[in-house]
């Protein structure tokens, strides 16, 4: 029996330039057996709203056209609907980084075999990351959270006005190589291990990669049961420039300076602020004053259509 599905598409994606590749996706749509209806966002926080309301009104499917930005919207409104109503996810990756496609196996390079698979294929279950915050705020994390350079990285990309893709983030990096590589002195603790060390980069992760391209934490799943970390200790500038090969290569384990492993939940404290990025949107900037976080696995809460050897 086909779907009832809704399309929520993010025109602004890629530049505005979402809103071309989803017209010329009209006439898959348009041959689809089912009910299948489109919705728009026009503000941020609009997707989360639009993928609970499609929940409470019955759809099979979500279908998210545009980037990692749109994906963790949704998901974090999928995830307010009660678990056996809600509806399963569907990716056409038309944004910048695509990370969570890459991580699912989601084709990102032909819109519309992704939306053939979004319509047609089979779902799967996902784990999900939950992040609480000492305030007791929670968001829900589908691919990475990172905190401090990686976090700074992907504040300074959201200014930049020419570039896009890979190049976006890799202007990033080197703008946050020159004028912010301060580390932060934190507190960390999991189920297995505690740390008390200055920390360059801590990036958590339901995926292997962030940014479009680096390779954060290379043998993370998004079905696996568990989260995985990295934390990069306090290193020079000329050494953090001599990791970004490593980091875009998934290398970066092999350096005194950085560790990888595997959680179920975490906990951490920092003496500065935290800059926090979920899934490649801004969670904390410039001026805040979070310092504590936790964060813990939810496990098998989310359908996704994925190719079946995902």
């Amino acid at each position: 029996m086909a779907r009832k599905v809704k399309l929520i598409l993010n025109p602004m994606a890629d530049r505005g330039r979402a809103w071309n590749v989803a017209r010329d996706l009209r006439p898959i749509i348009n041959e689809y057996e089912g009910k299948a209806d489109w919705s728009g966002t026009v503000y941020p926080g609009h997707a989360i709203e639009l993928a609970r309301q499609a929940g409470e009104e019955g759809y099979d499917l979500v279908i998210a056209l545009g980037g990692d930005g749109t994906v963790h919207e949704i998901v974090n409104g999928l995830m307010q609907v009660e678990a056996e109503k809600r509806p399963a996810l569907g990716v056409v990756p038309i944004g910048s980084g695509n990370d969570f496609a890459y991580a699912n196996g989601i084709p990102a390079d032909s819109p519309s075999q992704a939306m053939a698979l979004a319509l047609n294929g089979e779902t799967s279950l996902i784990d999900l990351g939950l992040m609480i915050d000492e305030n007791g705020r929670q968001e829900y994390i589908d691919n990475t959270l990172g905190i401090g350079f990686d976090a700074i990285v992907t504040i300074r990309s959201h200014k930049l006005p020419i570039v896009r893709g890979f190049m976006m983030y890799l202007t990033a990096v080197i703008q946050t190589i020159l004028l912010n590589s301060n580390p932060m002195q934190m507190k960390i603790e999991s189920e297995e291990k505690n740390w008390e060390k200055d920390v360059f980069m801590l990036v958590l992760a339901n995926g292997p990669r962030e940014g479009g391209g680096f390779t954060m934490t290379p043998i993370a799943r998004p079905n696996d049961g568990v989260l995985d970390y990295m934390i990069a200790g306090s290193v020079s500038r000329l050494k953090q420039l001599r990791l970004v090969p490593e980091f875009m290569k998934g290398t970066q384990e092999r350096f005194a300076e950085v560790e990888i492993g595997q959680f179920k939940k975490i906990s951490l404290t920092s003496k500065q602020p935290l800059y926090i990025h979920i899934d490649g949107e801004i969670y904390t900037s410039f001026g805040s004053n979070l310092r504590g976080i936790s964060v813990e696995i939810a496990q098998d809460v989310l359908q996704v259509v994925r190719p079946e050897n995902q």
